[in-house]
């Protein structure tokens, strides 16, 4: 193998084993950013080690012990000077005969979940909770991380060290939550999965319609938190939600990069792995209760595009019900604008169009491009082209990706073409 064969495959390995080492590390030291400088101590030892020695059998399991000793060799030099370090030091110190062991897979688990329920914790912004959970759990560079969301470098960086002083200095305990307490921190958890998610999905700057990579990271984060809250019916929901958008990320775009409406995209495309593996996570649903979440209802309106063999086989008429159900449990200007959607689909354009008219003047929405845009998709299926052709130059006026406002300006163009 090749010098750059072996950085390209230690590389991947650190993507895959990264956030469990720094999670195990932050329960060691009790400090999310002296974690992952000695997180990334081990990962150098590797890079200068595994290009002459070879990979080894374990890489993970020679990293993780690579950086336990890193972890344990500072919390002995720090006891001396720190009763606290000193007490941690001497409980480290009795676990010495197990240095060499890689911890147990339900161990490491655990400390993932706490990671995860601590770099989303409420005291950080939304905007820092995504950037560090996209470093830390998902592995990704603070320059992919600007790339991925179009803004400075320095800005991301700032953002990433500002959160782990925050943490550090409200000494955010590195625990899950109990009790009543899990419930509204469990919520913020898998908000932010699915803000990253959504993100990637539907771009809301720059010249790409999509990022695949940021979806694939929060559906990683969201199957490792399927896996260590087995029972938590709305974990299961998201995730099933997000394999049923994710199977269709080969029909959303064409060759040129162009976005391709739902109703237009080849069926052929969508991945059927990725929907099974939905299916699979509705199932589990099912058996801790039926779906009563807002993840899991989104997801089962999905599971019905998923399971619709076209287009125009698609069962509106459910999707307005399940809508009808969101809008009880999850209430806001956005579901109800989904709603007039689905109903128009399934009772005509002019139900959806009373909805969407009470819409505009929603606060809420004010600037908001699908708003418009649903307008007048709804005013061309009614033949009211003028009306439909302003709705969509309005629409792109208000949005800030580049493929999007092609596709809605050509849909005004389509209005005039159309036009007696």
């Amino acid at each position: 193998m090749s010098a750059a064969d072996t950085h390209r495959t230690i590389e991947a390995i650190w993507r895959i084993e990264s956030s469990k080492i720094i999670a195990y590390l932050t329960r060691m030291v009790r400090d999310i950013g002296l974690a992952e400088d000695l997180a990334q101590d081990a990962l150098i030892a590797a890079l200068e080690r595994w290009p002459n020695d070879g990979i080894p059998d374990n890489p993970g399991g020679w990293l993780m012990t690579a950086a336990k000793r890193k972890a344990l060799d500072l919390l002995r030099r720090n006891k001396v000077r720190d009763r606290k370090y000193e007490l941690l030091g001497r409980e480290m110190d009795s676990r010495m005969d197990s240095e060499m062991e890689v911890p147990e897979a339900g161990e490491v688990n655990d400390d993932l979940l706490r990671l995860i329920f601590m770099t989303c914790h409420p005291v950080l912004s939304p905007e820092a909770r995504v950037a560090l959970t996209l470093r830390l759990l998902g592995g990704l560079t603070t320059a992919e991380i600007a790339r991925a969301y179009l803004v400075p470098e320095p800005t991301i960086a700032q953002r990433i060290v500002r959160a782990k002083r925050t943490l550090s200095a409200t000494r955010v305990a590195f625990e899950i939550p109990q009790g009543t307490e899990l419930k509204p921190r469990l919520a913020s958890v898998l908000e932010v999965i699915y803000l990253m998610f959504n993100e990637g999905y539907a771009a809301s700057s720059g010249s790409q319609w999509i990022r695949p990579l940021l979806c694939q990271e929060a559906l990683r984060i969201g199957r490792v938190l399927a896996e260590i809250a087995p029972t938590e019916a709305e974990v299961h929901g998201l995730v099933a939600l997000m394999e049923f958008q994710s199977s269709r990320f080969k029909s959303r775009v064409n060759a040129q990069g162009e976005p391709v409406l739902l109703m237009d995209q080849n069926r052929a495309l969508w991945d059927y792995l990725l929907i099974r593996r939905g299916f699979a996570a509705l199932e589990r649903i099912e058996r801790l209760g039926g779906m009563t979440g807002p993840y899991a209802i989104q997801a089962a309106i999905s599971a019905c595009h998923a399971g619709a063999p076209s287009a125009a086989e698609t069962d509106w008429i459910r999707i307005s019900a399940l809508y009808e159900a969101l809008a009880q449990v999850s209430p806001s200007p956005i579901v109800e604008l989904n709603r007039a959607v689905a109903l128009s689909m399934a009772f005509g354009p002019e139900i959806g169009l009373e909805i969407v008219d009470v819409l505009r003047s929603e606060p809420a929405l004010k600037g908001y491009h699908l708003l418009p845009s649903v307008r007048g998709d709804l005013l061309f299926k009614l033949g009211r082209l003028d009306e439909a052709c302003a709705e969509f130059k309005l629409a792109a006026s208000l949005t800030d990706n580049q493929r999007e406002r092609a596709l809605l300006l050509d849909r005004a163009a389509e209005c005039l073409r159309a036009a007696p």
